[in-house]
């Protein structure tokens, strides 16, 4: 069973992802990073010189083809438009949507324009955040709120939810 983390750029999933690993003794997967291996550039570099489209392709692709077992998944916030990503990834985990209120991930994010996010043009990073919220939440199957909380609470939260599920299924 896999652990799947979701959420916006800045909420915390490849930190808490490296984190859960650790703490549960499982493998790791950041996608943004296996994209940015695969492409053989970084995700700006993606997005500035093949488009949106493109990228969210690439991603859909890879993220669809992943054969993972036993692993902690950070994906990149944008996965959530695929929903044959995401049901890929639902087949094989369950999925944990990581919240952080808007204002939290706007004071986190200082390097928006390089970092790889998509942001349609004409779009602002609130914008962003309205259209994904919902998604986060139709196709996850628990929610931790990381606000105002540090890592190390968050990660307690998300293995509390972990250990809840696995208690449910073993009855």
């Amino acid at each position: 069973m896999n652990i799947v983390l979701v959420g916006m750029s800045g909420a915390g999933k490849s930190t808490l992802g490296i984190l859960l690993a650790k703490a549960l003794g499982m493998d790791y997967v950041d996608t943004d990073i296996v994209i940015q291996q695969q492409e053989g550039r970084l995700l700006q570099d993606i997005i500035d010189h093949d488009g949106i489209e493109k990228f969210m392709e690439v991603e859909e692709k890879m993220v669809s083809e992943l054969q993972l077992v036993n692993c902690i998944i950070s994906t990149g916030g944008s996965v959530i438009y695929s929903e044959k990503a995401m049901t890929a990834l639902k087949q094989g985990g369950q999925i944990i949507y990581l919240h952080v209120p808007y204002e939290e991930i706007q004071r986190r994010l200082t390097n928006i324009t390089t970092r790889g996010i998509v942001i349609k043009k004409g779009n602002s990073l609130k914008d962003v955040y309205e259209e994904r919220v919902p998604l986060y939440i139709k196709y996850s199957d628990k929610y931790v709120d990381c606000s105002n909380k540090d890592i190390e609470h968050c990660v307690s939260e998300i293995i509390e939810k972990i250990q809840e599920s696995d208690n449910i299924s073993q009855c």
